[in-house]
């Protein structure tokens, strides 16, 4: 009932898989065709085709026997596909996505297709507010819900990678008149502290393209990359990249209204990952440099003056 593979990953998908995760990923991006196969006559599933999205994983639509649509997933890193699958099932019933099968020899899994198409429904008039509330409600879950030691530490992220690479990159990067912005912003982080008594299981991906929308107009979080710690984290990840360099301080005084969390808590955060992300924007010549750069200055203008 299936095709025997798709074919070929996708040219995109696969450049951005090789620039994850490096050369290493050819040998499994050569195999994965064969083994969405392999699930999907598991699960009694026929073949779509690729939906070419992400930077960690191969994407495909397929059906069920029932017609449902749905969504295979295919992760390069196991762990990574362990993780976001108990996540998602540790979120199940909230404003997240069904996992549907999940197979861990194959680190794949069918989840739910949000909206009856890849990328969602149409976007409310309300989506920041609306996405804020779903925001909220993911941590509730993940506060009663999650189980010790199953899921990486933010605190273990911030010390082993975000630090150091943060401390590397100033110091190696031509950073040209940006040097002061990033150094001052830097500056201001330093004693940045968790909230132990906020922890919760945090998605820590909150682009735009991770949120979509379904056929009621409810947001869906996606995608995540969950860690367990401060909220704070994904409000502020959530007040910069969700639209990058559009509406930073009306989503940071939604984000402080919705999770009761004051700006001048939620300031360091902004600033920590605005400058993170120059950084990596500058190491990498992604065009969006200029952009972050201009958050990061409105951040450190507006939220001083806030008393953070």
């Amino acid at each position: 009932m299936t095709k025997r593979t798709l074919g070929e990953v996708p040219a995109g998908c696969r450049q951005r898989l090789l620039a994850h995760y490096g050369p290493a990923a050819k040998p499994w991006l050569d195999a994965v065709p064969g083994q969405l196969a392999r699930a999907a006559d598991r699960w009694k599933l026929a073949l779509g085709e690729y939906h070419d999205a992400g930077h960690a994983s191969v994407i495909a639509t397929a059906t069920r026997l029932d017609g449902r649509p749905l969504l295979l997933k295919a992760w390069v890193d196991p762990s990574r596909y362990g993780h976001e699958v108990e996540a998602l099932r540790l979120w199940a019933r909230g404003p997240t996505i069904d996992v549907l099968e999940a197979a861990d020899d194959l680190a794949t899994a069918a989840l739910e297709l949000v909206g009856g198409q890849p990328g969602g429904a149409d976007r409310p008039r309300r989506e920041l507010q609306m996405v804020a509330a779903a925001l909220h409600g993911l941590h509730a879950f993940g506060r009663h819900r999650r189980r010790a030691g199953v899921l990486p530490l933010l605190t273990d992220h911030l010390d082993g990678e975000v630090g150091p690479r943060i401390g590397r990159r100033l110091q190696t990067l031509n950073l040209g008149s940006w040097r002061p912005l990033a150094e001052a912003g830097q500056s201001t982080v330093a004693d940045l502290k968790e909230g132990s008594r906020r922890s919760t299981v945090l998605h820590a991906d909150l682009y735009r393209e991770n949120v979509l929308f379904d056929w009621r107009g409810l947001p869906r979080l996606i995608d995540p990359l969950p860690m367990v710690g401060d909220p704070a984290f994904d409000w502020a990840f959530w007040a910069v990249y969700y639209d990058l360099g559009r509406a930073t301080n009306r989503r940071l005084a939604i984000a402080s209204r919705v999770s009761r969390v004051p700006i001048p808590v939620l300031a360091p955060w902004c600033r920590l990952l605005a400058v993170d992300g120059l950084l990596f924007y500058v190491e990498s010549g992604d065009p969006r440099a200029t952009l972050m750069a201009e958050v990061l200055g409105d951040l450190l203008a507006t939220t001083s003056r806030s008393g953070s």
